[in-house]
């Protein structure tokens, strides 16, 4: 019987992995936008 118990296992770090990773989503909304990198407007001479 100690697949049963190997299956049962695994389901709980599967259900506490999806439930940090829900936290960690929810936490991580409406942080600073990069300041580094990405894209910026041009004007003028620098279209080249």
């Amino acid at each position: 019987m100690h697949a049963g118990r190997a299956i049962r296992r695994s389901l709980l770090v599967v259900a506490i992995a999806g439930i940090a990773g829900g936290l960690v989503r929810l936490r991580g909304k409406g942080g600073v936008p990069p300041t580094v990198g990405g894209w910026r407007q041009l004007s003028g001479p620098e279209f080249r």
